[in-house]
């Protein structure tokens, strides 16, 4: 780290969080893709409140900074990642039944398992989430979706942490468009700290019969095995992955990093990639797809760290 202050910082942390902090930690094993070099300070929080102190300190020292939750949807460089990540384990949530039913969870669930609950409480409107990586706060953030649903359809409020403290922003205030929001354009400096999502009353056979249907189309045409996710948005009322696999690139390899076979917009890690790799890969996708197709793709997923 750069700054003066940081040993004093990291110490600060270390008071704090105790041997939840920890120095020169491989990311790898944090993310989706099983990629990654090492953070100089991990910090894990467990609850909204540790997450909000852990911030309003880094924001205090001005100490650079990265939040880390499921580990879907970026890719973090070979070099890894200077200052402190904060890796998000708060978990917490409530149900409110009733006419109109409701969930308040923390930015760190997984939304995966969160959909499942709900499916057991026979509670409706989160099935396209059932296969989406990542946690809740991260789809906050990127407006995630999935089979025709996505966050804007059911946020109701998210609870962000400024350096003016924490306020209650409503689904209109997220400014949210496919697969972006006021927080992933960079329009505002925040943290996602929890959410209150929309449900429907609905049967658990219901449910859980629309999460299989929905699993199965998901386990035909997505591989198995490390991936970041989708790699490229979806250009307008087109596919990336139909684009990569019209450019003839569909079992291409740098390494041991692979544009998957079965669906030309995940890159998957055979083993040991490296970030370096799949990177390339990314440079060669681009290239070739705009110089045969003439169409510019926009990564999905983030590069993080040192490049």
């Amino acid at each position: 780290m750069v700054m003066t202050d940081s040993v004093q910082v990291v110490e600060m942390l270390r008071q704090q969080f105790g041997i939840d902090v920890q120095e020169n930690v491989t990311l790898a094993p944090y993310t989706s893709a099983r990629i990654g070099g090492p953070a100089d300070v991990l910090v894990t929080v467990k609850s909204a409140d540790e997450f909000a102190s852990a911030m309003q300190l880094l924001w205090e020292h001005e100490l650079p900074y990265y939040v880390l939750g499921g580990g879907s949807n970026v890719l973090v460089s070979d070099k890894g990642v200077r200052g402190v990540v904060v890796l998000n384990k708060a978990k917490e949530l409530r149900f409110e039944t009733g006419d109109n039913p409701t969930v308040w969870c923390e930015a760190g669930v997984i939304f995966s398992n969160l959909a499942n609950r709900c499916a057991s409480k026979g509670l409706a409107g989160l099935e396209w989430a059932a296969t989406v990586p990542g946690t809740i706060g991260g789809a906050v953030y990127g407006n995630a979706g999935a089979f025709g649903g996505d966050m804007s359809g059911n946020l109701i409020w998210a609870e962000l942490l400024t350096k003016n403290g924490r306020e209650k922003f409503s689904v209109e205030q997220m400014g949210y468009n496919y697969r972006t929001s006021v927080l992933k354009r960079g329009e505002i400096n925040a943290i996602v700290l929890s959410a209150l999502l929309r449900l429907k009353n609905s049967t658990r056979e219901e449910v859980s019969v629309k999460i299989e249907q929905f699993s199965e189309r998901r386990k035909a045409t997505q591989p198995p095995g490390a991936s970041m996710g989708s790699m490229f948005k979806n250009p307008v009322g087109d596919h990336a992955g139909r684009l990569i696999e019209a450019a003839g690139l569909k079992g291409t390899r740098i390494g041991t990093a692979e544009i998957s076979r079965l669906h030309g917009n995940f890159f998957v890690n055979h083993g040991e990639t490296r970030a370096s790799d799949v990177r390339e890969l990314i440079d060669l996708t681009r290239r070739t797809v705009k110089q045969k197709l003439g169409v510019e793709l926009e990564l999905e997923i983030e590069l993080v760290g040192d490049w």
